[in-house]
């Protein structure tokens, strides 16, 4: 099989492990779309792309490839859909999932002149990106010390859920769930990014049933999804990413090889979203 990385560090950890299972048997390639302004010859692509990127190149590329045939993971509809939180939370919530109430506002400037700051809340840009906005707002000044970074930023605005201050992390690579603990970012001494493992059978109940059907609801077949615990086991989406990293987690390297060699042969078609 030739399988193909869609990404611009190959050496990521999660890929490198992965390549290094598919190698003996199979030909692993990579291409890093913002590297190249043309698209692959149509005659000889790959049997599988792995799509580790979310920039509007890439996204491109991942077209490109699906209307030729070539199966993506994720497709590049559902990892569009991951970027734009408005269209996230409509979509969960549409589909009856315990997803953070969402609203959008066009500019943080906006959102702070109209005075409607009421408790703390979590202040995202709309779009999902590297070094975005993510920041908790307890008042006024805060909110203004923002607005004067993040003038013209189209934001999100969710209720802050009060919780332990760890966040649980939740991936899913074809029908297997991880799951790790992060200090959240929003939380004091919120800094340390190091996860700590976590079975999934240790998660509250209906924890791991809920990230799969996540990814019913998205069609998504490598992703994440963040949440909080409510209070009493009961879950808050309130991030939900295609393709994360999954660091340090034992089995997701065999999971990906795995999955990526189903896709490849066909067995497992790439879900493929019907759009928000």
């Amino acid at each position: 099989m030739r399988i193909c990385l869609l990404t611009p560090a190959p050496d990521h950890p999660l890929l490198a492990a992965t390549t290094a299972l598919l190698k003996p048997r199979h030909q692993v390639e990579w291409l890093d779309p913002g590297a190249t302004d043309s698209f692959p010859d149509p005659d000889g692509l790959a049997d599988v792309y792995l799509l580790k990127t979310r920039t509007p190149r890439a996204l491109a590329l991942a077209r490109f490839l699906e209307q030729h045939g070539a199966p993506v993971l994720n497709s590049a509809a559902s990892t569009g859909l991951c970027q734009d939180r408005t269209l996230m939370a409509q979509v969960a919530l549409r589909a009856g999932l315990p997803f953070v109430a969402t609203r959008t506002e066009p500019s943080l400037r906006r959102f702070e002149a109209a005075g409607e700051l009421a408790g703390p809340v979590v202040v995202k840009s709309r779009t999902s990106r590297r070094h975005d906005l993510v920041a908790r707002v307890d008042d006024a000044t805060r909110l203004r010390e923002l607005a004067e970074r993040w003038a013209d930023e189209p934001v999100v605005i969710q209720p802050f859920t009060p919780n332990s201050g760890w966040d649980h992390k939740l991936w899913v690579v074809g029908d297997q769930v991880f799951a790790g603990l992060r200090r959240s970012e929003l939380a004091a001494g919120g800094t340390d990014k190091r996860t700590r493992p976590l079975a999934p059978d240790a998660l509250p109940a209906g924890w791991p049933a809920l990230a799969l059907r996540v990814g019913e609801v998205f069609a998504l077949d490598v992703y994440g999804v963040d949440l909080l615990d409510a209070g009493g086991g009961t879950p808050v989406i309130v991030d939900i990413n295609a393709f994360p990293g999954i660091r340090g987690q034992a089995g997701a390297p065999e999971a990906l090889a795995a999955l990526a060699l189903r896709t490849a042969a066909g067995s497992r078609p790439p879900r493929v979203a019907v759009g928000p």
